[in-house]
């Protein structure tokens, strides 16, 4: 199958190069955990890279998650909805069921043939709608099912039973439709700097089966250490950009790559960020080669 990168910097070669095209990624976590970051970045990379983006939110008004995006550093996502490469879907409020049952089609028909990347963000609500768990699944896996005509999906699903708990009612079903499950653990109440995130399952493809440390880090989404190379480094990347200029630099001039404007301007503003935050215990030389490899400019 086609590998696409999934626009998590340390994530592609946990999945043996990305996420399969056309497939269902389903993003279990707490509140706080980064799931609708994980999304918005998996967005973020495709319409970089000219790719179609579809965010259909149950929960949060579309401007608030723009809002929040720009926050984090990607203010470009307003350029993208005006020029209609990237579209929010605002199913809130509305009977889910029913939206499934008389509008989705239409929209698929609309979006058929574009290839593009679909957000699903929670997912939750869907199971919600329903009252018996036969109806549940036949729902979301209409739900998936179609989505999966126009593109790739990541839908993600809101953890409230216990920690590391994923048999509860609201995950079972989604997860076992899903053709890849990947799990963010984060425990805000008791160790609210440590986030981990493991691949549950990932169909047809070699994955990690290891816990990994991430960090959610402004200008960059979800950074994933491989889980032997986390060590203790300086609290800030200083030299980060000096580092990739000249990375950059010597690429170009052995003609090894074809930057576009976008993408050259999204890596940028990535290092001008990443140089200013506190990332803890990630390693640079780690982090800047995941950027490079993010975008195909050397292999890791």
């Amino acid at each position: 199958m086609k590998k696409i990168k999934s626009g998590i910097y340390g994530l592609n070669n946990l999945l043996d190069g990305g996420i399969n095209q056309n497939t269902v990624t389903a993003v279990i976590g707490s509140s706080g955990a980064g799931k609708t970051t994980f999304a918005t970045y998996f967005l973020k990379r495709g319409v970089e890279q000219g790719e179609d983006g579809i965010f259909i939110t149950l929960d949060e008004e579309p401007k608030q998650i723009i809002k929040e995006v720009i926050e984090m550093g990607w203010p470009e996502i307003e350029d993208y909805i005006d020029e209609g490469s990237m579209v929010f879907v605002d199913a809130g409020g509305k009977q889910f069921s029913d939206f499934i049952k008389t509008e989705l089609a239409g929209f698929v028909d609309e979006w058929r043939g574009y290839n593009a990347r679909i957000v699903i963000d929670p997912l939750t609500p869907v199971l919600w709608s329903a009252q018996h768990k036969y109806e549940q699944r036949d729902l979301v896996s209409f739900l998936l099912r179609e989505n999966r005509k126009i593109g790739t999906v990541v839908c993600t699903l809101e953890e409230h039973s216990v920690m590391g708990d994923l048999s509860g009612p609201d995950l079972v079903i989604p997860m076992y439709l899903a053709d890849n499950v990947i799990h963010l653990r984060y425990k805000s109440h008791e160790s609210p700097e440590l986030r981990d995130m493991k691949i549950i399952k990932c169909r047809s493809s070699r994955h990690s089966h290891f816990w990994h440390s991430y960090k959610i880090v402004r200008g960059s989404g979800l950074i994933v250490q491989e889980a032997d190379l986390a060590k203790e480094m300086p609290s800030k990347m200083v030299n980060l950009k000096t580092r990739m200029e000249r990375a950059l630099a010597n690429m170009s001039k052995d003609k090894k790559i074809n930057l576009t404007p976008e993408i050259n301007k999204s890596i940028q503003r990535t290092v001008e960020m990443l140089s200013q935050e506190d990332i803890g215990p990630l390693d640079p030389d780690y982090i800047l080669r995941q950027i490079l490899t993010e975008y195909d400019l050397i292999e890791d």
